[in-house]
């Protein structure tokens, strides 16, 4: 092995890959709902003419959607059980083929969890061919001591295994065939790392194999190469991008300083169909998660716009208007957006109907004007959109729509309740040129499924709270409605206020299952844990499902109210904590839940941070001591 750490004279002849040579592809697929994205599609078509045989390895399930979109591209198709990671993908692999695998001069072990070819193939396997080796990596990891995941001993010099290719005087050998057979069983992610991944290389050229790596690691920095550093590993030609940089840990990339959104532009720079990336993303990351990796927080211009006026979108606005003395002031905003649109307005009763529609009959309208008294005003703006609506969004044709409604959120505090109100109508329709930049969005990304301002926090505790009581149905309902997007743990990516603008597309999941007043109950169910307030939180998982990702939005103005509100609340928070804010999380998770600071609240963080073992003894403890008091108590 040609590194710094490691230098093993070969014992063993090496011979480049024959002309004329053939070659062989096991590549590992694993998808939690049994389907194939269209990233691995696309990468199956472009590795289709380095190799004679494509063998896919499917851990778990797949449907039949899926295998008729693998087997145009493949040879075989062979679906496992999901045991043993993607390493037990590749055995299951080679135990197929057999003695058949003497009839190939290399063998590609390859998995899903990169993009790519982000750069060209061939250049890769022209140089790599041509060199005399055994085998080698697309990427590699250094050594790192101590070893991270045990903390003892060391994490060996690694090619790492999402991508080796190994020649036949390799993989012929007794001993590549003992490796194989006696690989242990791997139960979790440090498993495939510790027991393959890690041992894999030093193992093999320890018995005289030569490898080598594509494009080695840029730095001397013991840090994941491939994930962190996949911008510069992009320019300087490697064609695999790696999914991990786009769902890290948010604090662990920040501390490190990556922003993920520079390694997609690089992408794009050189000509990769970013779309594939953000579908599947968006399919199969938390969205909160995916927003804060990937930078998908858009601050738009007021002044000028960059709007398309040959490719307009065909529009509705949908507005729920309790509050009927403000349907001047949603006209005014309505009326920002470009070009022509259909306006349908929702009233939960006939005499608010009657005094809109004489509102409306003075505005110059740009498309057709509908006002539906609905049968119920349970749910509120949800039951309004989701059971009045159903046919504009479900059976429309609309390219975009807006969902707005008559705000006024009377039950909080009045700056409180005007900032909110603010928050959402300006950074949604704050000028014409705003409102067109908002549109000229979709215009230009076409798998953007709904965009909507930032998180409300001003004024509001929203902030590691925003849950409340609705997370527990919120999964129940997901389930219920077949959405798979995986579910943000403190706060949820959601449109706080219920106001946005969305593909129709985006939201199917949503209005495929028949909604009815009933479901949403009358005003005493419109609260935290309520239908209503958990849909609300729903729209970015309904669209992560089709495939379409969210973008937040703001004007520059609240931009900048929100950014130095944040900056010097999390400046403060972190006074008394210490070491960077990753270190300061992890450190505050370890304390877990303070309630309200009392001395027992405090004793359990104290023995979370120091003493683990002595939190189930403190319960028992606290428990005896109450029952004291309320015995002293009683004979008082």
């Amino acid at each position: 092995m040609k590194t710094a750490e490691l230098v093993v004279s070969a014992a063993r002849p090496a011979f480049a890959f024959p002309d004329g040579g053939r070659r062989i592809l096991i590549y590992v697929v694993y998808d939690r709902r049994g389907e194939v994205e269209d990233y691995v599609l696309f990468a199956l078509r472009h590795l289709r003419e380095f190799f004679d045989t494509i063998l896919v390895v499917v851990n778990g399930k797949l449907t039949d959607r899926g295998r008729y979109a693998l087997e145009p591209l493949a040879e075989d198709v062979i679906v496992r059980e999901n045991r043993g990671y993607d390493i037990w993908g590749y055995k299951a692999g080679l135990d197929y083929l057999a003695d058949g695998i003497s009839t190939y001069d290399e063998v590609v072990l390859a998995n899903d969890t990169w993009y790519g070819p982000v750069r060209p193939l061939r250049p890769v396997f022209t140089r790599m061919d041509s060199a005399q080796l055994h085998f080698w990596g697309m990427t590699d990891h250094i050594r790192v001591e101590p070893n991270p995941f045990t903390r003892t001993g060391y994490l060996a010099y690694h090619l790492q295994s999402y991508w080796l290719a190994v020649r036949s005087s390799m993989f012929l050998s007794d001993e590549w065939k003992s490796y194989w057979r006696d690989l242990p069983e791997l139960h979790s992610y440090d498993d495939a790392v510790v027991r393959h991944e890690a041992v894999f290389t030093e193992l093999f050229t320890g018995m005289g194999f030569v490898g080598e790596v594509a494009f080695p690691t840029l730095t001397d920095r013991t840090e994941n190469h491939a994930v962190l550093y996949a911008e510069q590993l992009i320019d300087a030609g490697c064609p695999t991008l790696k999914r991990r940089a786009f769902f890290q840990w948010p604090p662990y990339l920040d501390h490190l300083g990556v922003v993920g959104r520079w390694a997609l532009e690089a992408a794009s720079r050189h000509g990769y169909p970013t779309d594939l990336i953000l579908s599947d993303l968006a399919r199969n990351v938390a969205p909160r998660v995916l927003n804060a990796d990937l930078a998908l927080t858009s601050v738009l211009r007021s002044d000028a716009s960059d709007y398309r006026d040959g490719e307009p979108l065909r529009t509705v606005v949908i507005a729920h208007v309790f509050y009927d003395e403000m349907m001047g002031e949603i006209i005014d905003r309505v009326s920002r957006l470009p070009g022509r649109f259909d306006l349908v307005v929702t009233v939960p009763d006939k005499e608010k109907a009657e005094r809109i529609r004489a509102v409306l009959a003075a505005w110059p309208a740009r498309g057709a004007v509908e006002v539906r008294v609905l049968a119920s005003n349970n749910g509120r703006d949800q039951g309004a959109f989701l059971v009045g609506c159903r046919d504009v969004v479900v059976d429309g044709g609309y390219d975009l729509l807006v969902k707005i409604h008559s705000k006024k959120t009377p039950q909080d505090a009045s700056n409180a309740s005007q900032h909110f109100k603010r928050q959402q109508f300006d950074n949604l329709l704050d000028s014409s040129d705003y409102a067109a930049n908002v549109v000229a969005l979709f215009q230009r990304e076409k798998m953007l499924g709904i965009a909507y301002p930032p998180m409300v926090h001003l004024g509001y505790g929203t902030m590691g709270h925003a849950w409340w009581g609705n997370r527990s149905r919120f999964v129940d309902i997901c389930r219920m409605l077949g959405i798979s997007v995986p579910v943000d743990e403190v706060s949820p990516l959601a449109p706080f206020g219920s106001m946005y603008f969305a593909r129709p597309d985006a939201l199917r999941p949503l209005f495929e299952h028949e909604w009815t007043y009933e479901d949403f109950g009358g005003e005493e169910s419109y609260l935290d844990g309520g239908l209503a307030h958990v849909l609300e939180r729903m729209p970015s998982y309904a669209a992560g499902e089709s495939g379409y990702y969210t973008r937040t939005i703001a004007n520059a103005e609240y931009a900048a109210a929100s950014h130095t509100a944040l900056d010097y609340n999390l400046d403060q928070m972190s006074a008394t904590v210490p070491n960077t804010t990753m270190d300061q999380i992890l450190f505050l998770r370890r304390m877990g839940e303070l309630g309200r600071g009392t001395h027992e609240d405090f004793a359990y963080a104290f023995a979370r941070v120091t003493r683990p073992a002595w939190e189930p003894r403190l319960g028992r403890l606290f428990a005896a001591m109450r029952a004291i008091r309320r015995r002293l108590r009683w004979r008082k």
